[in-house]
């Protein structure tokens, strides 16, 4: 299929597999629980815009940008969608973003092993050079978990896009690169084990 190859990936506390349309009613549930698609920095599908979500995502992992992912809790119940996506290849290079979550996951040690999980794969796995995550230069949320995971901020790429609504986006790009993983895996690790 082409690199990355679709994988699922599980530890304690996550389930992550490749996207189905089959994930639709779940991912339906999760997005309501919070209503994600309300928030004016991000783009999180609202529900009647799931199923043209996952075909878009679908699509672009046909095209070799993108490796979507359906995110489960413990409990095995769909939490949210993750991705592997502007997949360089040939520069072992991938962006984890395009991340949403449900309002009862977000801030549990859900994000922190799926991230970690992530990672893992990219760095062990694929032999990535480095992996980046990206967001809207006002999702202070987002920058605050990303920090949180070790990764270190590369700058800002001012009026980089243009929102839902047309305004200038400014992008805030973190990155962890290969020689920094073994010390982000034992940040990460050691996140995962102490006391909550």
């Amino acid at each position: 299929m082409g690199w990355p190859d679709p994988v699922t990936l599980r530890g304690e506390h996550v389930r992550v597999e490749p996207l189905s349309p089959q994930h639709e009613p779940g991912l339906i549930d999760a997005v309501r629980d919070g209503e994600l698609w309300r928030l004016w920095y991000t783009f999180v599908p609202p529900p009647e815009r799931m199923a043209a979500e996952i075909a878009r995502r679908l699509d672009l992992q046909a095209k070799g940008s993108m490796l979507p992912f359906t995110v489960f809790d413990a409990e095995g119940r769909i939490a949210g969608m993750t991705t592997y996506m502007n997949v360089d290849a040939v520069h072992a290079r991938v962006e984890i973003g395009s991340t949403w979550y449900a309002k009862r996951v977000q801030r549990s040690p859900l994000n922190t092993e799926c991230k970690r999980l992530l990672l893992a794969h990219a760095f062990d796995t694929l032999q990535c050079i480095a992996v980046e995550f990206r967001t809207h230069r006002f999702n202070a949320q987002s920058r605050r978990a990303i920090e949180r995971l070790g990764a270190q901020l590369d700058g800002i790429l001012r009026s980089h896009q243009r929102d839902a609504q047309g305004n200038l986006r400014d992008t805030a790009v973190y990155s962890i690169t290969a020689a920094e993983w073994p010390t982000v895996r034992s940040h990460l690790d050691w996140q995962l084990q102490k006391p909550r």
